[in-house]
């Protein structure tokens, strides 16, 4: 039975990752930030502790959960969203909510997921944004979510240097009508993660890494300029 490892499947795409993987058989552990995330989680058949990935204190203990785990695919997609214009200064506070959610909780949690992904020679990824993508770069609205979901594509670029036995990827889910997205998204959740899962069906395993290791993927497998 292949396992994946979802960080933040309390709801919207996460949540849809784990549901969709356990009605295909899956073995899935998600994490949740409290318990009634992991109720929910539970109540789908997923195996679900609480992690808070802002939190370093809570993140330090999540290679001793997965100890002696073969896990083929990990999912980041733990994240905020903060609509600021970049005419307004960035608060302290959402300056940190945004960078320990989407880059600091990434990073810390790379090194002790990595290693237990390499034991099934799996994948590694993180859900990034279109709207990080500095080549296709139209608009400034959202400048601090823009801002941090490029460090986040560092994280991944970088990856492959330390942890050459997994596949590590960067991948949009497009414009999709979650909390973040909004009713007006043309991409329903469930459509987003079917296509999402197809692409990294299709880039799986040790003899394709090659062509895809440390690139930027839109949910439809095509590839995203940086």
């Amino acid at each position: 039975m292949n396992t994946v490892l979802i960080l933040g499947a309390s709801r919207g795409i996460g949540f849809e990752f784990a549901r969709q993987y356990v009605q295909e058989g899956w073995r899935v552990l998600a994490t949740a930030r409290d318990d009634e995330g992991c109720a929910k989680l539970q109540a789908v058949g997923a195996e679900a502790f609480k992690l808070d990935v802002a939190q370093p204190s809570s993140v330090s203990g999540l290679s001793w959960r997965l100890d002696g785990e073969k896990i083929d695919l990990a999912l980041y997609v733990a994240g905020v969203m903060d609509r600021n214009s970049p005419q307004t200064p960035p608060t302290q506070q959402a300056f940190d909510e945004l960078m320990h959610a989407n880059v600091l909780g990434a990073m810390q949690a790379l090194p002790q997921v990595a290693p237990w992904v390499a034991e099934a020679q799996g994948t590694f990824a993180f859900i990034s944004s279109r709207m990080s993508s500095l080549a296709l770069t139209d608009a400034g609205n959202a400048a601090l979510y823009r801002v941090s979901k490029a460090a986040l594509n560092m994280v991944v670029r970088t990856a492959p240097f330390d942890f050459p036995n997994v596949t590590c990827l960067a991948l949009s889910p497009g414009w999709v009508q979650t909390d973040m997205g909004g009713d007006a998204a043309p991409l329903t959740v469930d459509k987003s993660v079917a296509h999402m899962r197809a692409t990294l069906q299709a880039v799986s395993g040790a003899e394709k890494r090659a062509s895809v290791q440390g690139q930027f993927l839109n949910y439809d497998g095509s590839t995203l300029p940086w």
